[in-house]
């Protein structure tokens, strides 16, 4: 690190840098993350050059990086494991294979020959885990049906990085004869064996020694955050010294606590810690990008940014509609692998270091890099409205009964009291306390885990997104009263009330807000009823106290007036 010649004035130079540039991209409505990545262009070597690509800020970045994955796996349990594998398996290995065929055929199309082809049409393959899961998690999907088969695929993506990467070290030392084949056999089958090694070790923690360790270390918060975080960077070290990449290993970490009754609380603390150190990521993928060698690829560039932000949705959609998932699921899932990874980078650069490719193709999926993580961050930001406009063109991605996700969910014959969207505790509540009074309710809820939790509450539930314009239709709303939203989100809302009368539907909708300004907007567009948890509870909080500060004084009064002549007042 370089700048001002002490590494902490530099760094906190480029915080405020940081800080002011996010200012104007949050009032421009712009994503922080595409902020972020051209503060480290400005302040990196192709700029300013105050920072390098490595040293302090690489190591905060992989910090940062390893508590994100770990916050991930802190999310998971073996039930979502076992429903999300084979999907995330199949999308995983199709999409690799098909980004890898059709690459390598537009490349050879473009002039370039078998060599750079094959490296580029790899490089377009792999997606970057760190910022779709960022992404994901400030949008609250990381926890929906396709944020959960989207982290399933990308940790699939992750594993084939890291063989890729072993076959271009082993071909590179090896030279071109037969020692090369033997060598890349012998590493994978080493890496397997300890990758099966670690989950044996881990697997023997989580059973024997993990609970009993956080039922100690507990009883001091700091001390717990402590653990998960050493826990977190142990594990990715590990994974990294084993072969695996460090987001592997970090993934793995969190995994291990995930059945723990103190992932909640250590998942909370640990978020702003997340965002923070990642922000040194992003900063160091700006700065180590080389603006110098783009220049002469822009058609090129074009061409195969095109094909990752179009082709790999598609080809994901494709294959997750033959498995039966909605076309809605499917796109959203798919909008998440429009783009390349760091490790496309790390892995043209490896390429160049071999002499297997030259500094144009590093440019080249450089250029690529830039243009697809810029624009696949705002087509998964704004996916819910850019679902809307294309909606009609996506059924051919659809069976006509998506069974792995209507199938077991269908509720068409049933007749309900109240249809109860969002089942967080507030939802929850609201479903047991209409459940005692004899209503009969159906919960919905985008994440499977708050489905299973219903479900073993003998309530019925069913998967479905409040945003999702084609959802209402397969409810039984023309048999219900209510449709009631414990979501907070206005615009949430909002699309769901204009989703259920635009079906026609004529139930009474009652819906969640915070603050005043939501509640007066929900009114006046035609919610029957304004729920405000803190308002209400409030109110109640009041009510109370009220009545029981009234009980007491009086009869203290009327002691104090029968006492009077006999004691003073204090």
């Amino acid at each position: 690190m370089t700048g001002f010649g002490n590494p902490f004035y530099t760094i906190a130079a480029t915080l405020l840098v940081a800080a002011c540039v996010g200012a104007m991209a949050t009032r421009l409505r712009q994503p922080l993350i595409v902020a972020f990545i051209a503060v480290g262009v400005i302040v990196g070597p192709a700029g300013l050059g105050w920072i390098e690509a490595e040293g302090p800020m690489e190591l905060l970045a992989t910090i940062g990086i390893s508590i994100l994955l770990f916050l991930v796996g802190l999310k998971l349990d073996l039930h979502i494991v076992r429903t999300m594998g084979p999907v995330a398996l199949a999308t995983g290995l199709g999409q690799v294979a098909f980004t890898s065929i059709f690459g390598f055929l537009i490349c050879m199309a473009l002039g370039f020959g078998v060599t750079p082809s094959i490296y580029i049409a790899v490089a377009l393959t792999f997606s970057s885990t760190i910022i779709i899961v960022k992404l994901l998690s400030d949008k609250r999907e990381i926890d929906s049906l396709h944020g959960r088969i989207a982290i399933g695929f990308l940790i699939v993506q992750d594993l084939a990085v890291i063989i890729a990467m072993i076959a271009i070290s082993a071909a590179g030392a090896a030279g071109t004869n037969g020692e090369a084949e033997r060598g890349l056999l012998l590493d994978v089958g080493l890496i397997v064996l300890k990758g099966l090694a670690m989950l044996v070790v881990v697997g023997l923690l989580m059973r024997f020694v993990i609970p009993r360790v956080l039922h100690v270390i507990a009883r001091s918060q700091e001390l717990l955050i402590l653990f998960a975080t050493a826990w977190a960077v142990a594990l990715a070290a590990i994974g990294d010294s084993l072969g695996f990449s460090k987001e592997v290993g970090a993934f793995l970490a969190g995994f291990s606590l995930a059945s723990t009754p103190y992932r909640d609380s250590i998942g909370g603390r640990l978020v702003s810690l997340r965002d923070f150190l990642l922000l040194f990521f992003f900063l160091n993928l700006g700065a180590a990008l080389d603006l110098s060698r783009v220049g002469a690829q822009i058609g090129p560039a074009v061409i195969l940014s095109l094909f990752v932000l179009i082709g790999n949705p598609i080809i994901v959609m494709i294959i997750m509609g033959l498995m039966g998932y909605r076309k809605r699921t499917g796109f959203l899932a798919g909008l998440t692998v429009a783009q390349i990874s760091e490790f496309s980078l790390i892995l043209a650069a490896l390429g160049v270091s071999v002499g297997h490719i030259d500094d144009d193709a590093l440019g080249l999926v450089t250029l690529v890099g830039l243009i697809t993580i810029g624009l696949s961050t705002y087509m998964i930001l704004y996916s819910h409205p850019l679902y809307h406009r294309i909606a009609p063109l996506l059924s051919v991605f659809e069976r006509k009964i998506p069974h792995r996700e209507l199938g077991e969910d269908d509720n068409s014959d049933d007749q309900y009291d109240a249809i109860i969207f969002g089942l967080g505790r507030y939802g929850d509540n609201i479903g047991r306390g209409l459940r005692e009074r004899d209503m009969r309710i159906l919960g919905v809820d985008f994440d499977p885990q708050a489905i299973s939790s219903w479900r073993r509450q003998d309530l019925p539930a069913q998967y479905g997104d409040a945003e999702d314009p084609e959802f209402p239709a397969s409810l039984p709303l023309e048999r219900t009263r209510w449709i009631i939203s414990a979501m907070p989100e206005r615009d949430i809302n909002i699309t769901l009330m204009r989703n259920v009368r635009e079906q026609g539907f004529n139930c009474s909708i009652a819906v969640t807000a915070h603050n005043q300004r939501d509640a007066d907007t929900l009114r006046r567009l035609g919610a029957d009823l304004v729920l405000m948890p803190f308002v209400d509870a409030a109110s109640r909080a009041v009510e109370v106290i009220t009545e029981q500060s009234g009980s007491t004084p009086s009869s203290e009064a009327q002691t104090n007036e029968e006492g009077a002549s006999d004691e003073p007042s204090a």
